[in-house]
């Protein structure tokens, strides 16, 4: 059997979009007849601390429906410290290069990017004639943290070019999840061997609401990642309240900010609902009128893979990131957009939208586009095509 080797910072049962999509590969490659192991770090995101069944190991092995995982020993943390989010990655690419020496390794290994270190270390140690390395890029780093204030254009960030370059130069096959990440790739390293792999979904949307829409109020949810990209915080206090409630799943950075607020105004009809298994959260986000997908800052190359996720449950889109996001909701008709950053274009394009055209054909329509646009399966056999 053909064997393959996934290298990623976030898997189940880690939560969120990149533990998601990862999964989906994994599964998928499988799927296609490979026999799949993947390597990851003990889980710990988005918390920043090891999950309480996994501490005190230094490493980890177990069979997850025909996957083979490797959980490998990590310094956590999700500090805002730079120095300790470098340490973090740092510990996680000793502990690749520890299995790199003592492990056999596939022919073909595919290598989550960002963490550009991460995929560094991978690249640098596994790179041979004889071994195919093909880069999954889920982000454009250092450019991302540059849009987001992370980074300055210093001799730190010249650096983070050059071991950009050299993993692009060193991969024999790109994948990215943007158009705007393969020119980005084709403009830093010329003509390469590249190909589209959006983030869609793979799995069957529940069948049934779990509770009755209200009359005149447009129920609103986020559900994600409670992170400084997502801007959610800033959003509870810029938004207009006037006819919607606002509801909230998820954890990350901002989510003590956001509990607070709640607390500070009780008369907002703000709600956070905390953590729910994916599962679980799709029968529940069926419930409400309209999902807000944002971005505080527009980032080039991002997608979010909400997009994907949402579209195949046939839950409306208000897109709030700019960028190739918004061309794929306008250009399906996936739902609303308004320009990024601006909160009051955000709730004037609120204020127009009604009720009724929430439900109803809307839903059906997205849905269909979905099934036809954002099909998993067709993609994997592009992708298990350009693998072989």
């Amino acid at each position: 059997m053909k064997e393959i080797l996934v290298i990623t910072s976030y898997y189940p049962p880690e939560t969120g979009a990149a533990s998601n999509r990862i999964h989906h590969l994994a599964n998928g490659l499988k799927i296609k007849g490979y026999n799949v192991s993947v390597l990851t770090p003990l889980p710990n995101y988005p918390t920043g601390k090891i999950f309480e069944q996994y501490k005190g190991k230094t490493r980890d092995l177990t069979i997850e429906n025909g996957i083979t995982v490797h959980r490998l020993w990590i310094y956590a943390s999700n500090s805002k410290n730079k120095l300790l989010r470098l340490l973090a990655m740092l510990s996680y690419s000793l502990s690749l290069i520890w299995f790199f020496l003592w492990k056999k390794i596939p022919d073909k290994v595919i290598v989550q990017s960002p963490p550009l270190l991460v995929a560094f270390t991978c690249m640098l140690f596994l790179k041979s004639k004889k071994r195919k390395v093909i880069l999954n890029i889920s982000d454009l780093w250092p450019i991302a943290g540059l849009e987001l204030g992370a980074f300055k254009r210093n001799f730190s960030y010249r650096m983070l070019e050059k071991i950009e370059a050299f993993n692009y130069k060193k991969a024999d096959l790109i994948m990215g999840q943007s158009e705007e990440i393969l020119s980005h790739v084709g403009s830093v390293v010329g003509n390469k061997d590249m190909i589209l792999y959006r983030n869609y979904p793979d799995f069957e949307p529940p069948k049934k609401t779990t509770f009755a829409h209200s009359e005149g109020t447009i129920k609103i949810v986020y559900a994600g990642l409670l992170g400084v990209a997502q801007g959610i915080y800033k959003l509870c206090q810029e938004i207009n309240y006037s006819g919607i409630e606002f509801h909230l799943y998820g954890a990350g950075a901002e989510k003590t900010l956001i509990e607070a607020y709640i607390s500070e105004h009780p008369e907002l009809p703000l709600f956070y609902h905390g953590e729910l298994p994916r599962n679980e959260l799709h029968e529940i986000l069926l419930g409400y009128d309209l999902t807000l997908v944002p971005l505080l800052n527009r980032i080039y190359g991002s997608v979010p893979s909400k997009i994907f996720e949402y579209a195949k449950l046939g839950l409306p889109i208000l897109y709030f990131g700019g960028g190739e996001g918004e061309r794929l909701v306008e250009d399906f008709r996936l739902g609303w957009v308004a320009k990024p950053g601006n909160y009051e274009d955000l709730n004037r394009t609120i204020s127009k939208i009604s009720k009724t055209e929430l439900h109803g054909s809307i839903r059906d329509n997205i849905r269909a586009v979905a099934n036809r646009e954002f099909d998993f399966g067709r993609q994997m056999d592009e992708l298990a095509a350009q693998v072989q």
